[in-house]
């Protein structure tokens, strides 16, 4: 398996009506997603997805629900994540799809897994809608991981059911690394007690898994249900969904339609270009002329074609689909289009108006997951600031999440006599401080400027005003600011150059330069897959022909080359 172009396209879109692999059900305050996976609508040809096993295409319904209970269904306080099928949680990632899987599509499968875990865990902390794990059955791998990313578990306590992660005894490779993070990080597990867990096969069940902490609860079977019920309604009664005494409409997510041909994905506000000899994706984000509602009541009545959740949704499925369809794009030019005068006055209407309206947060914490989705892609990224961009507020973001800028200074030469040309400026806001932390905790100007305390501060200053190119580039806040004459050969020079570079390498090189400073669980998580994961990938213990992995269910041991690395 592979994303080669000779495969169909992955597409991102979903909708409820058309899952194969999950029910969402809602009950008042409550809404339960019901894994019930199909064995025979897998993603790919070439394995079954039995016991609610998992591939990309179930993961992708799931994020796809996450992100509609959050918009689509406000009244939501509590989310309770069970099994369709008796006595079996979730048995995880399924192996056969795993062993015949290329290495990119295995790694790039994981990072969406934690990805839309971490969706999970956002969704409980910030809003309002707490997730259950009612494991009724076995949950193994990545059945328990998902388990882990819900704030409680309660387990089924009818001495067959266990929680496991039996990744390293049975297959030679990591838990994910999500898996062994919220062990020790988010749980709590003692570090001895989680490495015997670990290489336990079966599991561990009933009171010792509470014991450890691997759950909350464990109840017999003939209580489960009613249990569940009583802890969901009473998480959701208490939720600031729920008792938060104002009206509550959800927006529906329409379908976006993408345009895509062989050398583009267009959406309404994102276009990504590609140029395949140059190993390029060009992705310009376009902001609208005038079209800022004059209050939150607006942006309710526009829903779904709000230009900041619209774009905000366009960048998330471009990334996604790039990442996913197009490896060998492997540097990514982002440019923007527009007047910043209408990305500040969108980023105040939600600053103001918006600060203690549900739908105004909600689009901030989702641009704020997009920004993160693309800190981890393992792409390098380059910005080009340019007469007509709009580098300002919420969009500099983009800039500041690449690992290099460069900034045109003044005008193009044939542009010297349009009195309609404007230099290309930037501008700070007080979102750029506070409203979009990395995966690391810090913003991307905290990032960028650790250990730099007065550059910081000294930027704070600037807040609500233009900055032109050389100050920009004076400040920090561009790589480089260049003249019309040399901007079109530097430019060209840096992005061969970028192209002539080894792909692991730099993905290594960008990855950890991109997180700087404190480590959190979900920098863990990233810098783990990047590293840990991608080398264990690789090693014929795990995928070779007398691996782990290609070796699982056969009947033979695998062989393991004995030589620590």
């Amino acid at each position: 398996m592979s994303a080669s172009r000779d495969a169909p396209p992955v597409s991102f879109q979903r909708h409820p009506g058309r899952y194969r692999h999950w029910r969402m059900e809602l009950d008042g305050n409550v809404a339960w997603l019901v894994m019930d996976v199909d064995e025979r609508a897998g993603l790919r040809p070439g394995y079954e997805l039995k016991l609610n096993s998992y591939d990309l295409g179930v993961d992708i319904e799931l994020y796809d629900a996450v992100q509609r209970l959050r918009f689509e269904h406000p009244e939501v306080g509590a989310v309770v994540i069970a099994s369709g099928k008796e006595k079996v949680f979730c048995a995880g990632a399924n192996i056969q799809m795993l062993a015949q899987a290329s290495h990119p599509w295995k790694v790039n499968f994981c990072k969406f897994t934690n990805e839309t875990r971490l969706a999970i865990e956002d969704a409980t902390e910030h809003s309002g809608q707490t997730y259950i794990a009612a494991v009724g059955g076995t949950a193994s791998g990545g059945g328990y991981e998902l388990a882990l990313a819900c704030e409680r578990i309660l387990l089924v306590d009818d001495r067959s059911a266990a929680v496991s992660l039996p990744e390293v005894p049975l297959l030679g490779v990591l838990p994910g690394t999500g898996g062994l993070t919220r062990l020790t990080d988010k749980r709590k597990v003692r570090r001895d007690l989680a490495d015997v867990f670990t290489t336990k096969a079966e599991g561990v069940q009933g009171k010792t898994a509470v014991d450890w902490g691997l759950v909350d609860e464990a109840v017999p079977r003939s209580a489960f249900a009613e249990a569940v019920r009583d802890r969901a309604a009473g998480i959701a009664a208490e939720s600031p969904r729920t008792t938060r005494p104002q009206e509550r409409q959800g927006v529906e997510l329409t379908p976006l339609r993408p345009e895509i041909t062989d050398d583009a994905i267009r959406y309404r506000y994102v276009a990504a270009e590609f140029d395949r000899t140059a190993g390029l994706a060009t992705i310009a984000v376009r902001v609208p002329r005038g079209e800022v509602p004059a209050s939150i009541d607006g942006v309710h009545e526009l829903g779904a074609d709000f230009w900041p959740l619209t774009v905000t949704r366009e960048l998330d499925d471009v990334i996604l689909w790039l990442r996913t369809n197009e490896l060998e794009l492997g540097t990514w030019v982002i440019k923007t289009r527009g007047d910043a005068d209408d990305v500040l006055a969108f980023d105040r209407l939600l600053a103001e108006q918006g600060a203690d309206d549900w739908l105004a947060g909600e689009i901030r914490h989702y641009l704020k997951r997009t920004l993160k989705r693309l800190d981890v892609t393992s792409r390098s990224l380059i910005a080009l600031v340019e007469p007509g961009s709009c580098f300002a507020g919420p969009l500099l973001e983009l800039a500041l999440a690449c690992d290099r800028q460069y900034m045109l200074v003044g005008l193009r030469e044939e542009d010297e006599d349009d009195e309609e040309a404007k230099p290309a400026q930037l501008a700070l806001t007080e979102s750029n401080f506070t409203e979009f932390p990395m995966a690391s905790g810090l913003s991307r100007l905290a990032s960028r400027f650790y250990g730099h305390q007065a550059s910081l501060d000294r930027l704070r200053e600037q807040t609500g005003r233009r900055i032109d190119a050389e100050e920009a580039e004076e400040l920090g806040l561009v790589t480089l600011a260049l003249d019309d004459i040399d901007w079109d050969d530097d430019v060209r020079i840096a992005l061969e150059e970028r192209a002539s570079l080894s792909p692991d390498a730099l993905t290594g090189m960008e990855a950890n330069l991109r997180l700087v400073g404190p480590e959190t669980m979900e920098s863990k998580i990233f810098g783990r897959l990047t590293a840990w994961q991608n080398w264990i990938f690789n090693r014929p213990n795990a995928s070779g022909p007398d691996g782990a992995l290609c070796r699982f269910g056969t009947g033979q041991r695998a062989s393991f080359d004995r030589k620590r690395v």
